[in-house]
């Protein structure tokens, strides 16, 4: 669980800042689920990329923190990815055994593996229509965000109670083949 090169090695983590996708579903998801847990070390949740991130971290590469999982700690160390995970759940109370065990070498490759997967997902996502939009997307396809977590764009809204939503012509009127 070592940080990323160029950081404070060494130094102990008293506090941890996550930065997290606020636009994609499983990011949002995994956040509420970290802000339910018990935890040893403090954890803050910032949307990557917004402008608490980049005041707060001004070196980062916030482009880079939409698209890998992203952790700060008190004393500057940065961890990406499969690292930032682990030491995560180190901080998490019922999770401190796994991060140990995810530490070593056949655990980091199940945790890079899992890493990955949701990395996979989140591409699906993107590619189909899902949640993890972003903003190049957007303005070539023509999705617009409505609001906190609403989008909308070639006839399918997404509503985060209800999922996506098909409202193109004809469903008004209930004549649609989704219902």
């Amino acid at each position: 669980m070592a940080p990323a090169p160029g950081t404070t090695a060494g130094a102990p983590v008293r506090r941890l800042t996550v930065l997290y996708d606020a636009e994609c579903a499983l990011c949002t998801h995994v956040r509420d689920w970290l802000l339910r847990q018990p935890r040893l070390v403090p954890l803050e949740l910032v949307p990557a990329a917004s402008d608490e991130a980049r005041r707060r971290f001004p070196g980062l590469d916030h482009g880079a923190t939409l698209d890998e999982v992203t952790a700060v700690g008190d004393a500057g160390q940065v961890y990406r990815g499969a690292a930032a995970w682990v030491v995560v759940l180190w901080a998490l109370r019922g999770y401190r055994g796994l991060a140990h065990r995810l530490s070593t070498p056949k655990g980091a490759l199940l945790a890079r593996g899992a890493v990955l997967a949701a990395a996979k997902w989140r591409a699906g996502q993107r590619q189909w229509g899902g949640t993890g939009y972003r903003r190049a997307e957007i303005e070539r396809g023509g999705a617009q965000r409505l609001g906190e977590g609403r989008w909308s764009g070639d006839g399918w809204a997404y509503e985060p109670r209800l999922g996506w939503i098909y409202t193109g012509p004809g469903c008004a009127d209930g004549t649609c083949t989704t219902g």
